[in-house]
């Protein structure tokens, strides 16, 4: 049996939120990942089952990869529909932030428009630092992804046992997901328990997995090829690999939304690595780098983001963003490896 992660308290108020909104908005911060598409259609479906309906707003596209989902054409996107986004907002009783620490995380536009509404909200996020002015703070820091609190959130106000796999199919994705498919973050028991009571619904695993894990098009594969032959950089001294994706490389393979998700796990698989970066050109603004980092055993990834790239994260998954050329985030990336040195040796 899993242990309660709200007291008594909490999760009355809780409900209480929710059975006495007129009008409910569920958001997820921007480039929206598997926990965070996963965590938004998991919880409307949490509503529903209390015989409350929401409307999921996200911040801008989601990968290819994740449209299979069931409900995801219930989504709307606020770079795509800003002025009846807006409205929503602004109308809006409640709104359950899942997935971010920060407004911010949203984007300008619609961090601008949460800030604005009047409406409660209700924080449910597994990142470090929450700084959200809610009425509800659910951050489990300790937590394997959003997708895991709202399961558990589910479970402890009794709704478990009535949901069937629209419930079960995200928030499985996106745990499996924000845990590299089990295999970083991962090693409470409670997690075992969790993807056991899902099984119950009669979802399937496997194909959950090929659907995001083999599901990406020839040009991406050859992309990943490319990256790891032509652009990785391994410096065997300190047990790292970093590489870089121009505007030019993603428009050679006919990069689309998601196409980058994963490369930066790839480097891993060489034999006593510790650290992963990659640095990625945005596809639209100039000087912006986007940069993912990931770690194994107890090496603070997240400590480095936050110390060289305006970012943060988990302990072996983390991402920050950089305001400079390439060649510039490339030297920050040898900064930041000599500045660790001592923890990557070891």
């Amino acid at each position: 049996m899993l242990n309660n992660i709200l007291t008594q308290q909490a999760c009355e108020q809780l409900r209480t939120l929710i059975l006495h909104a007129k009008s409910i908005v569920i958001v997820c911060h921007r480039s929206p990942d598997g926990d965070a598409i996963g965590s938004v259609l998991g919880w409307a479906q949490c509503l529903r089952l209390m015989g409350v309906e929401s409307q999921i707003i996200v911040p801008d596209q989601f990968p290819d990869f994740l449209y299979w989902m069931p409900n995801t054409d219930t989504i709307i996107r606020y770079d795509k529909h800003k002025e009846g986004c807006d409205w929503t907002i602004r109308h809006a009783d409640l709104i359950f932030c899942l997935d971010f620490n920060t407004l911010s995380r949203t984007g300008d536009e619609m961090a601008t428009a949460l800030k604005e509404s009047n409406a409660k909200k209700v924080l449910i996020d597994h990142h470090l630092g929450p700084d959200v002015d809610s009425v509800l703070c659910i951050s489990r820091p300790q937590a394997s992804s959003t997708c895991e609190l709202v399961f558990r959130l589910a479970w402890q106000l009794g709704l478990f046992p009535y949901a069937n796999k629209h419930f079960a199919i995200p928030v499985y994705c996106g745990m499996m997901t924000d845990t590299g498919g089990f295999t970083f973050n991962s090693n409470d028991p409670d997690i075992f328990f969790i993807i056991g009571e899902l099984l119950t619904k009669r979802i399937n695993k496997d194909k959950i997995y090929r659907n995001v894990y083999h599901n990406f098009s020839e040009n991406r594969i050859r992309l990943m090829g490319y990256v790891m032959y032509e652009k990785m950089v391994y410096d065997a001294c300190y047990h790292a690999a970093y590489f870089t994706l121009s505007r030019e490389d993603m428009k050679r393979f006919h990069y689309i939304k998601g196409d980058a998700e994963g490369l930066v796990n790839i480097p891993q698989q060489i034999k006593g690595l510790k650290l992963s970066i990659s640095l990625r050109e945005d596809s639209e603004r100039d000087d912006l780098i986007w940069v993912s980092l990931r770690s194994v055993d107890n090496f603070p990834c997240n400590e480095m983001a936050a110390q060289f790239f305006n970012g943060g994260g988990h302990l072996n998954a983390s991402g920050g963003r950089l305001e400079c050329s390439l060649d510039e985030a490339v030297q920050i990336v040898q900064q930041a490896i000599k500045a660790f040195g001592d923890k990557l040796k070891n």
